[in-house]
């Protein structure tokens, strides 16, 4: 199924007829969507009108460069930042992964979005497309900090999406603009980039993002393209049972597989339950390259709905909210801008 992007801050008939299609699952909308709280809340309606209640809404919210809603939203530090705090005070920190995770959670259910795509899983370890939306380069360290941060998701009704597996921080291109190719073995890539994700299975993380990346001496398609890494170490390897999402098929990465059809297919047919078209001039296309849809693709995909949140004003009404925004904030303060 897919996740599909949309134009502007209200829909079109196009995109109306779009999300009537029975394989889009739901939109990812980003800051072109975005105006203000009560017209995010007015699309959302009108996508669950349209598309029916089942229909998910999903956005970027990590926080630092990463942050689609930003005016009339806690402004949300990097990951990294939460990272630095822990060489002095590790409890310390795992409280800021999960009071971030809260904040960023609760106020996006209070606007009716399901969930963010978060959190990065992968270690800061020298990537361009990653960077400081790494909590950290040491495996064991960014594994209890997602563990946390999974567990903070939670509690404000939202699931979890660990990203990019296996790994894209020891990867310095950036996969939005060129081909990105990891050379080490699969030994080396399991005792480092794979811990985070793994110990976050334990936590109960619903959903991973596959990477554009490619891993040569593990397999040469890209890992969102290839059965060895969803089938063989995914699920048989660490057991995940959870739902699988490409990265967006409008990356200059994911060419490796052809044009936007065909992107589509190979994901699905690597494994992938849900692809992201988060580009409309790739919808289109993206749509007719469906196959039928298993009557079980909807059930799969709901445990990405959010659960019950309060409302915005319920949220203003909470102390534990001001006490976690005031900590979270000042990291920003603290150590500089991201």
């Amino acid at each position: 199924m897919l996740l599909i992007g949309l134009a502007g801050p209200q829909l079109t008939d196009g995109e109306r007829a779009w999300l009537t299609m029975p394989g889009v699952a739901g939109v990812i909308l980003f800051a072109r969507n975005y105006t203000d709280r009560a017209q995010l809340m007015a699309l959302v309606e009108a996508i669950r009108e349209t598309g029916g209640e089942h229909m998910l809404v999903a956005v970027d919210q990590e926080g630092g460069p990463v942050q689609r809603f930003r005016e009339g939203f806690t402004r949300l530090p990097a990951l990294a930042k939460i990272g630095a705090v822990y060489a002095r005070d590790p409890e310390d920190a795992v409280r800021l992964a999960e009071e971030h995770a809260w904040v960023m959670a609760s106020e996006l259910r209070a606007c009716g979005v399901d969930f963010s795509f978060a959190p990065v899983a992968d270690l800061d370890r020298g990537s361009a497309a990653i960077g400081a939306r790494a909590f950290h380069a040491d495996p064991p360290v960014a594994s209890e900090l997602v563990q946390a941060y999974v567990r903070g998701m939670h509690l404000g009704g939202m699931a979890a999406v660990l990203k990019h597996f296996p790994g894209h921080g020891s990867v310095a291109a950036d996969t939005h603009k060129a081909q990105a190719i990891d050379p080490r073995p699969l030994e080396v890539i399991r005792a480092a980039d794979l811990r985070p994700f793994a110990e976050a299975f334990e936590a109960h993380a619903e959903a991973v993002m596959m990477a554009h990346v490619i891993y040569p001496a593990v397999d040469e398609r890209p890992a969102g393209f290839s059965r060895v890494w969803i089938e063989e170490v995914l699920r048989c390897e660490l057991g995940f049972a959870g739902i699988v999402v490409s990265d967006d098929i409008s990356m200059a990465a994911a060419g490796a597989a052809g044009g936007i059809g065909a992107r589509v297919k190979a994901h699905l047919a690597a494994g992938c339950d849900l692809v992201l078209a988060c580009f409309p001039d790739v919808v289109e296309e993206a749509i007719a390259a469906l196959p039928p849809v298993a009557d079980d693709a909807l059930e799969r995909l709901a445990p990405l709905r959010g659960a019950i949140g309060a409302t915005w004003e319920g949220l203003l009404d909470n102390p534990q909210r001001d006490r976690f925004i005031a900590r979270i904030t000042a990291l920003d303060r603290d150590q500089g801008n991201a």
